[in-house]
């Protein structure tokens, strides 16, 4: 995964085209709640400008459906970058045509300007490969830019015009941001520090299938918890309510803990359930064990206080966690004791090397004010897993490699 960053090659005086991830959540009045995309970007586009570049910014927001819907408009992220970084960035009205072109042709050394939504143009994302690889071309003679930043890993498992098809018109660098996601997951992928512990929870084993696959042939250790657990559960013979379940997938959960035990890789499920009778803050609980049957109605929406004792146990010693998909349904405070607890843990063991996955895990961690304690918090949910399931990422693979001559150029 070595890949020829922005300190390999002068950029001074050359338009970039820099793609990053400024897909923020926002209130109904348009108002950014939280900013963490904008400011992990920040230093790449500082050390553009330091070096002289002319920077173009690229980005998506939301899923306007390939028209132009002001509902998401990147305005709000201009003028948050504008404060952040204490000069303008102008939001252009497009991301191609004229208006861009003119607008790019005027830039100095150190300017910034910021491409409308990209998806305000169904060719961004359209399956059309012809289409998709037209409007990449309008992008880049529009843009007029000779170097292609890649910095949005949460999107650098699509196929798309703004994060792919630039690489045929472009010579391809890293930004800061997407060169520290791929280092950290170098070091799990590659040769990571054991003992090794994976963690993988979420809704629905059939998401993770891969993962867990690739993580049994990868890890010491993997630890099974929120929905998923149930339909292991199910497969070994116990009833669970009406917690879900894939029956689909109850072969499947059977072979991957015999994967697991012909591998020599313990695979732990809970021993106890949280379980309530509504999905509600305000709902009845109880515990269950696993030795006895969750009651009729009665949904499991967190792990137990015995699983989370089991989890502490089985992270001592431990060298590396990766971490993907809370284990409970953290949103709702009465639920959230499973996967804030996991981790606290976690963010107590010194010299510990861990990473968490994107998305709602990601999520969780921050709001449980952990996200500081651990090594590395990743930024795409649907990239780092696919990374974890050892694919090859497109918006990756495009970035050229590093090289002896690194620092002279594009060679």
């Amino acid at each position: 995964m070595a890949k020829k960053t922005i300190d390999h090659v002068c950029l001074s005086g050359k338009r970039v085209f820099v793609r990053c991830d400024f897909n923020v959540p926002q209130d109904s009045a348009g108002k950014i709640t939280n900013d963490l995309r904008i400011v992990q970007a920040l230093p790449t586009i500082k050390k553009l400008i330091e070096s002289g570049a002319q920077v173009v910014l690229a980005s998506h927001l939301g899923r306007p459906e390939g028209k132009r819907d002001l509902t998401y408009t990147l305005k709000p992220v201009a003028e948050r970058l504008s404060s952040l970084l204490g000069k303008n960035v102008a939001l252009l009205p497009d991301c191609v045509g004229t208006e861009v072109a003119v607008a790019c042709a005027k830039l100095n050394a150190g300017d910034v300007v910021l491409l409308e939504n990209v998806r305000f143009h169904d060719a961004e994302t359209t399956k059309d490969k012809e289409a998709m690889a037209a409007f990449a071309t309008q992008m880049a003679k529009d843009t007029g830019a000779v170097c292609f930043v890649q910095d949005a890993f949460g999107t650098a498992h699509r196929n798309q015009a703004s994060v792919t098809g630039l690489a045929k018109h472009m010579p391809v660098i890293a930004g800061y941001l997407i060169a520290k996601e791929l280092e950290y997951f170098a070091k799990v992928i590659d040769n990571p520090e054991r003992p090794v512990v994976a963690i993988i929870g979420g809704s629905k084993v059939s998401d993770k299938i891969m993962l867990i696959e690739n993580m049994i042939d990868k890890v010491d250790k993997v630890l099974i918890g929120g929905a998923m657990a149930y339909t292991f559960q199910v497969a070994l013979g116990r009833k669970v309510g009406k917690s879900r379940v894939e029956m689909d997938k109850l072969d499947l959960a059977l072979s991957l803990i015999a994967k697991a035990k012909a591998k020599g890789v313990e695979l732990i499920l809970p021993v106890d359930t949280l379980c309530a009778d509504k999905f509600a803050q305000e709902a009845n609980t109880q515990v269950v064990p696993v030795s006895q049957d969750i009651p009729d109605g009665w949904d499991g929406l967190d792990v137990g206080p015995g699983t989370l004792e089991l989890y502490k146990k089985a992270l001592v010693g431990v060298r590396t966690v990766i971490w993907n998909g809370p284990v409970g349904v953290f949103e709702i405070e009465k639920f959230s004791k499973g996967t804030r607890g996991l981790a606290e843990a976690i963010s107590n063991i010194p010299g510990l090397t861990s990473i968490v996955g994107g998305g709602d895990t990601a999520t969780a961690v921050e709001k449980f004010g952990y996200d500081s304690k651990m090594s590395h918090v990743s930024t795409g949910g649907g990239a780092s897993l696919e990374l974890l399931e050892g694919k090859v990422l497109p918006g990756v693979k495009i970035i050229l490699e590093k090289c002896a001559s690194c620092g002279c150029g594009f060679q």
